[in-house]
């Protein structure tokens, strides 16, 4: 069963809650950047933190049954990390901040400073983000997405907006890339510096089929191709001031999501001129791919093919085999090794970089 992680931080409240004390401040920011951790639970016998350094940090209990451990200083950033107790992972029933997945086990924290990071808030123009419930026509249900529309939208009625598709990856939801991404505070410090022209962010829900098994991911792939065809593209254009032309499109996305944006892009040309894939799930052969790239126009109709994947990424081999691939159809690339493996500081990096080159 799937529970949608509103629910699960009202249950952690009340449980928190229920013998009427306060719960521990947790964490707690420190003026040097070291940041302190607590968690309550006499009859735990081991707790541990989970993401914030290599490995796991032990806590110590005191006499009242909390646990805690200072760590740090941590530098400027967005941190997701949990709690192990005796063996089980959670979240820090403390802290109202949580990673939005399908299921939600990793709490957030950033730490910022007076000279903000690329994806922290900045003092400049910000734009607004929408949330949709919609009808989904091919699969018969209601679904959701969130579009992000730049600064200055509602004040300039008669402008029309190019539009980037940006999808999310494995267990995570619509809202990731605004929630831990900050895909929305990158596009408006882009914006601000010149560096990117003003766009739309439509940020869908990746899982389509929900009886999607692990590892399986074509028939969850067919089904959302078929809703963002005929439900998302049509609702955004509808809805929004786009520029509804292909030069007007890009699809872009991370992971799964990484594969969905490359298998639709190179499958539609005709809808999208800019395509992307950040550390893209792409095992070769796929036939849905290799259907697109029989499209002997493809480096006609495509302004822009770009991959970017990381040095320590667990998906390199299958992402290197399938530049191959693309050079062997002769597919003009932008093909980009980093630094870094599977995790977010990678993929926002990859977002800052990606929305210049486009619509330009």
């Amino acid at each position: 069963m799937t529970i949608r992680w509103p629910l699960l931080l009202l249950v952690c409240f009340f449980w928190t809650q229920a013998d009427g004390k306060e719960p521990p401040e947790s964490p707690e920011l420190l003026e040097d950047h070291r940041v302190t951790f607590r968690f309550e639970d006499p009859t735990a016998k081991s707790v541990k933190v989970k993401g914030i350094e290599r490995t796991m940090v032990e806590m110590k209990r005191n006499r009242k049954g909390v646990w805690s451990v200072t760590v740090g200083p941590l530098d400027p950033g967005v941190y997701e990390y949990s709690f192990m107790v005796d063996g089980q992972q959670m979240l820090d029933p403390s802290n109202p901040e949580v990673l939005p997945e399908q299921n939600p086990n990793t709490s957030a924290l950033e730490i910022t400073t007076n000279q903000p990071l690329f994806y922290q808030w900045r003092d400049v123009p910000h734009g607004t983000i929408h949330l949709h419930s919609y009808f989904s026509k091919s699969l018969n249900r209601l679904r959701r997405l969130r579009v992000y529309t730049p600064p200055g939208y509602e004040q300039e009625p008669n402008r029309r907006y190019p539009v980037l598709y940006l999808f999310h990856g494995t267990g995570d939801t619509e809202a990731t890339w605004t929630e831990f991404g900050h895909a929305h505070l990158i596009l408006d410090n882009l914006i601000a510096a010149g560096k990117a022209v003003p766009m739309l962010l439509v940020m869908p829900d990746g899982h389509a089929d929900l009886q999607e098994e692990e590892g399986d991911h074509k028939a969850n792939f067919i089904k959302f191709e078929k809703d963002m065809l005929e439900s998302v593209v049509p609702l955004v254009d509808t809805s929004y001031r786009t520029l509804a032309t292909p030069a007007g499109r890009a699809i872009n996305g991370l992971s799964l999501g990484g594969m969905q944006s490359l298998e639709i892009g190179i499958n539609h040309p005709e809808l999208f001129a800019y395509i992307g894939g950040m550390s893209a799930y792409v095992p070769w052969p796929d036939d849905l791919i290799a259907k697109g790239l029989k499209d002997k126009n493809l480096n006609d109709e495509v302004k822009l093919l770009w991959i970017s994947i990381g040095k320590d990424d667990f998906l390199l081999k299958d992402a290197e085999e399938f530049h191959h691939v693309l050079q062997k159809h002769d597919i003009h690339l932008q093909w980009t090794l980093t630094e870094g493996s599977h995790e977010w500081p990678v993929w926002r990096g990859y977002l800052r970089d990606f929305a210049p080159l486009i619509f330009r």
